[in-house]
């Protein structure tokens, strides 16, 4: 085979999905450890449309492309519904899940055989860095809310823009 189409079979894809309401170092970790496994990492922001977020799906890719640019193979898109479904039309066979605690394990195993039954896709799991263990995009709004120091927990261009979110809802 020769051409695009066999070049683009060949490549490894993977997804990194969540919320990511805001993006955090945790997030990133695990993004970039994935962009170094696989050809394609695909960046899924989930829609929920009953959840209001503090930042709208599209600042939220904005702000992932931005934080994600130095790797060359991460391209971020947005969905709702079924994971499985976006994987099935893009072709990835992977779901490439950060781990914090045992608590997270409980959960994103149900989630993975649910995804692996319906679709045949697999769920690989990645012990979060220890330095993030306790990281989530809820605790770094709470904590900025309160006027807590969260700048080692976000990166630059994130925390300027959850500020000034911050302060535009005081």
């Amino acid at each position: 085979m020769t051409g695009p189409e066999s070049e683009e079979e060949l490549l490894r894809r993977a997804v990194c999905p969540g919320s990511f309401d805001p993006v955090t170092n945790g997030h990133l970790d695990i993004i970039a450890r994935a962009s170094k496994l696989y050809d394609e990492v695909y960046v899924a922001v989930m829609i929920n449309k009953s959840k209001q977020g503090l930042f709208t799906v599209e600042e939220r890719m904005d702000l992932l492309r931005q934080v994600t640019a130095e790797y060359g193979n991460v391209r971020v898109e947005s969905f709702h519904g079924l994971l499985v479904d976006f994987c099935k039309q893009r072709d990835i066979p992977a779901i490439v899940k950060g781990l914090r605690a045992v608590s997270d394990f409980d959960y994103e195993l149900q989630m993975a055989q649910m995804n692996n039954g319906l679709s045949g896709v697999e769920t690989l799991f990645v012990p979060t860095n220890p330095t993030y263990s306790f990281l989530s995009s809820s605790l770094v709004k709470e904590v900025a809310a309160w006027g807590g120091d969260v700048s080692h927990l976000v990166p630059p261009l994130v925390l300027g823009a959850l500020l000034e979110r911050l302060g535009e809802n005081k």
